[in-house]
C-alpha cells in the first residue's frame, strides 16, 4: 500500500501559487485554473503528498470557475472541516494526508449523482492522465475512470 505524506521537498517545489492556495488556505482566481477546463481520463491526487483525490468521471462543469466534482475518488482521501471565515458557514475539504486546502463542498451539485459539489483549486492538484495511471502507482484506480467527452 503507497505511503501518502507531506514532505519538505514537496512543499520547496511548489509554485508561489500552489504553496498560496495549500499552504496558506488561499484560493485562486476563478476561471484560471489550469484543470478547469480538463477533459481528459485520469485522476487528479494532491499536488504535495500524491494521495488520489479525485477521478476524471466524477468532473463536471458547474459553472462555478472552479474544477467541480461529484465525489471523491477515495473519501478517506479528504477531510471535511467548519470554515467559518469570510463571515459564513462552508465545509472546507482538506487532503488527508497532505494536509494540503483544496477547496470547499456545497450541497448544490447534481442530484442525480448525489447532490454535492466538490469545488476544488487547481493549484491543489496534479493530474495523472489514465495512460500514465499504472507507471505513475495509480494502476488500482484504472477501472474508476471512465472516458469523459
Amino acid at each position: 500500500m503507497p505511503t501518502y505524506e507531506k514532505t519538505d521537498a514537496a512543499i520547496n517545489a511548489l509554485s508561489p501559487e500552489e504553496f498560496r492556495v495549500t499552504q496558506q488556505n488561499g484560493t485562486e482566481r476563478p476561471g484560471t485554473g489550469k484543470l478547469l477546463d480538463n477533459k481528459e481520463p485520469g485522476i487528479y491526487v494532491d499536488i504535495v503528498s500524491g494521495e488520489p483525490l479525485f477521478a476524471s468521471s466524477d468532473k463536471y462543469d458547474s459553472g462555478c470557475g472552479w474544477p467541480s466534482f461529484t465525489k471523491p475518488i477515495e473519501p478517506a482521501h479528504v477531510a471535511e472541516l467548519r470554515d467559518a471565515s469570510l463571515g459564513m458557514i462552508r465545509t472546507e475539504v482538506r487532503s488527508a494526508h497532505g494536509d494540503s486546502h483544496l477547496g470547499h463542498v456545497f450541497p448544490d451539485g447534481p442530484a442525480d449523482r448525489g447532490g454535492l459539489r466538490y469545488c476544488i483549486n487547481s493549484a491543489s492538484l496534479r493530474f495523472i492522465h489514465r495512460d500514465d495511471m499504472q507507471d505513475a502507482g495509480y494502476g488500482d484506480y484504472i477501472n474508476q475512470v471512465e472516458d469523459v467527452a
